[in-house]
C-alpha cells in the first residue's frame, strides 16, 4: 500500500484516471441499488439518447459520405427531424481543435424571418433562407495564434463544420457552406456578442435534388508531393 501511495503522488494523471473511474464505478452501483439502468453510451441531450432512428440507419462509409457531399442550394419544404439534428451537432462537438479549446459555438436559427434576414445578410443568396435551418457557426475565442503563424479558431470551426456535413449525409440531409455573408449584420440580426466571430452559416435540410454529381476535383499527381516540394 506504502509503494501504491507512493507511485500514486508522483504520477497525477494516474490519480485523475483512477478518481474518474472511481465515480464511473460508484454512478454503477448507485444506479443497480435503485434498480435503474444507466448508459454512458449515446451521448444525451435532456436525458434522451442520441441515436439515428432504425429507420434511418445507414451502412454508409465515412469514404461513401466523402464522395457523396455537394453543396445544396434548394432545399424541401419539410422540418429536420430533432434526433437528426442532435447528432449532426454532435458530430461538430466531437471535432479535434487546436490543444482542445473547442472555440466553437454554433447558433441554430428555425424562424423563417429570421431566417430570411440571415439570406439577405449573405448576399441575397435566397436559397439560404428557405432551408428549414440554418447553423450559424461562430468563435468564442481570444485570437490564438499557433506557432505557424495561424489563427486556430476559423481552422477549428471549419474542421467541426466539415464533421457536420459528412454527418448530415449519412443522415439524408444536405447542407451548404456559406461564406459570403456581412458579419456585423448576423451579428445584429442574432445578438451576438461583439467578442464572439461568426465564421460561417450553413443551412441544412432535405435536397430537394438528392442525386450524386460528379464532382470537379484536380487529380492527385496535380495536389500531393513526396518527401519535398
Amino acid at each position: 500500500m506504502n509503494e501504491l501511495s507512493k507511485w500514486l503522488s508522483g504520477n497525477p494523471i494516474a490519480v485523475t484516471i483512477c478518481i474518474a473511474a472511481s465515480s464511473v464505478i460508484l454512478t454503477y452501483l448507485i444506479a443497480l441499488f435503485q434498480g435503474r439502468e444507466i448508459s454512458l453510451w449515446p451521448p444525451r441531450i435532456g436525458g434522451k439518447p442520441l441515436s439515428i432512428p432504425q429507420s434511418e440507419k445507414s451502412s454508409m462509409s465515412v469514404m461513401e459520405a466523402i464522395r457523396t457531399r455537394r453543396s445544396i442550394r434548394g432545399y424541401a419544404d419539410k422540418p429536420v427531424e430533432e434526433e437528426k439534428l442532435n447528432m449532426i451537432l454532435e458530430a461538430g462537438r466531437l471535432a479535434p481543435s487546436a490543444s482542445n479549446r473547442q472555440e466553437w459555438r454554433f447558433v441554430i436559427v428555425r424562424g423563417l424571418e429570421t431566417r430570411e434576414k440571415l439570406a439577405e445578410a449573405a448576399s441575397g443568396q435566397a436559397f439560404v433562407g428557405k432551408a428549414p435551418i440554418v447553423i450559424v457557426a461562430c468563435a468564442d475565442t481570444d485570437g490564438h495564434m499557433m506557432k505557424c503563424g495561424q489563427p486556430c479558431y476559423p481552422i477549428d470551426v471549419a474542421i467541426a463544420l466539415d464533421h457536420m456535413t459528412l454527418a448530415a449525409v449519412e443522415l439524408g440531409l444536405g447542407t451548404c457552406w456559406i461564406g459570403m455573408f456581412e458579419e456585423k449584420r448576423v451579428k445584429k440580426i442574432l445578438d451576438i456578442p461583439e467578442k464572439i466571430r461568426v465564421v460561417g452559416l450553413m443551412p441544412l435540410g432535405c435536397p430537394i435534388n438528392p442525386s450524386a454529381v460528379e464532382k470537379k476535383r484536380l487529380p492527385l499527381d496535380r495536389i500531393v508531393k513526396y518527401e519535398h516540394w
